[in-house]
């Protein structure tokens, strides 16, 4: 089964190709046959697509961005031309898969696009508004240049659609929960596949195993896993909700924004610009949401930066202890993304103020770029795991199970 991976965001769009065969999933993640990554964000008017191929074909291109359609367009057609070719035709893809952010509540697992469903992804493009129109537009731009291909949404929401609805419902009115503002999370496709993972690290059933785990890249949040569920996270309503992140705030008192928009000068929109763009690393250190730039400008004596820094580590280890008392305890914590997989000093903040539970860090693989592996000590009461996260792969796994229930 060769399936087309989808996963699109406002600034970039990542596509890749997987080839499953045989009538079980691998245990261990494939490689992909093909890669591609269309960055809108590179030179204005124009588009960068990055191709590589599993044979080690690359193809680097800047291209006029008038039409994102007609950019994708151009991306799938490296798929089976020119040097970058790893089919003859488009019909050989058997499925394609989307990383869809925000499924609400009527989706609670990944299913087979229709007409009904793009139009939920639409009308939840209000609480996703910057990845719900663009995850809608690659679903759009397969239709009109594969046809009639099965399509399947991966719901970031769904893994999370279990919360107990003490964890889920705001202490809001009564009247919030039949509008729908409840907590959905996010970076559920991240959470579920680092869970799986966790398990096969450690030798464990996943049911066994009460796991926290932690997403920590530009956007950033925390999944508490029992009984192979989430139960807990941080991101709530919207993905702005939680842990200070690159450029969001992360949760702050409401009545910040109350006072703030009874001010004459704030409009709700900007309000939200200075939420989502203006803060967290970025806002408080006056000088970028890439926790590398943070981490130069301390070392060079920049109190912003170590302002930005301090914040994050507090909020991080506060979520933390959260989690622990959904779980009632902890047997792994994980790291993944960014920020969780390639800065040290991060997990070794983290784990730091859980020495009291028995938590043991081994400094020296912690600082060695470990990739799915355990950097907790031998006798540490808890596993901590680095694991490089797999989403496309993840997505393309839901495809799979999807096809072979038909």
């Amino acid at each position: 089964m060769k399936i087309l991976v989808l996963n699109a965001g406002s600034s970039s769009q990542k596509s890749c190709v997987y080839e499953i065969t045989g009538n079980t999933l691998p245990e261990e993640p494939l490689k992909p046959l093909w890669e591609a990554k269309v960055d809108w964000t590179h030179q204005q008017g124009f588009a960068e697509l990055e191709v590589k191929t599993a044979k080690g074909e690359q193809l680097q291109e800047k291209i006029p961005a008038d039409s994102r359609t007609q950019v994708m367009a151009h991306m799938l057609d490296t798929l089976c031309k020119g040097s970058t070719q790893v089919i003859s035709q488009p019909s050989e893809i058997d499925v394609v898969g989307h990383r869809v952010v925000h499924g609400g509540q009527d989706y609670r697992e990944s299913v087979v696009i229709t007409e009904d469903v793009k139009q939920a992804i639409a009308r939840l493009a209000e609480l996703a508004p910057d990845h719900n129109p663009a995850n809608l537009e690659g679903i759009e731009a397969i239709e009109q240049h594969l046809g009639t291909l099965t399509q399947i949404a991966a719901f970031d929401t769904a893994f999370h659609s279990h919360l107990p609805d003490a964890a889920a419902i705001y202490p809001g009115p009564y009247e919030w929960i039949e509008q729908g503002i409840r907590r959905y999370g996010f970076h559920g496709i991240s959470h579920q596949y680092c869970a799986k993972r966790a398990t096969r690290i450690l030798g464990r059933d996943l049911a066994s195993v009460r796991l926290i785990t932690c997403h920590l890249g530009n956007g950033c949040s925390l999944a508490a896993i029992q009984n192979g569920r989430s139960i807990d996270t941080t991101m709530g309503f919207t993905p702005l909700d939680g842990l200070m992140m690159g450029s969001r705030s992360g949760a702050v008192d409401p009545g910040i924004l109350i006072h703030l928009l009874r001010q004459s000068d704030n409009s709700v929109d900007e309000l939200a610009k200075v939420l989502n763009k203006a803060s967290g690393l970025r806002g408080i250190s006056g000088i970028s949401n890439d926790m590398r730039e943070i981490r130069e400008a301390i070392s060079q004596g920049n109190s912003r930066a170590q302002l930005a820094w301090d914040i994050y580590v507090h909020r991080l280890r506060s979520y933390i202890g959260g989690m622990l008392a959904s779980l009632g305890g902890l047997d792994a914590l994980v790291f993944t993304g960014g920020v969780g997989e390639n800065n040290p000093e991060i997990r070794a903040a983290a784990c730091e103020a859980f020495a009291f539970l028995g938590l043991k860090l081994d400094h020296e693989k912690n600082a060695h770029k470990p990739v799915d592996v355990d950097i907790a000590t031998p006798d540490s009461t808890v596993r901590v795991l680095v694991i490089h996260t797999e989403e496309d792969w993840e997505i393309a796994c839901e495809c799979w199970r999807l096809l072979e229930k038909k």
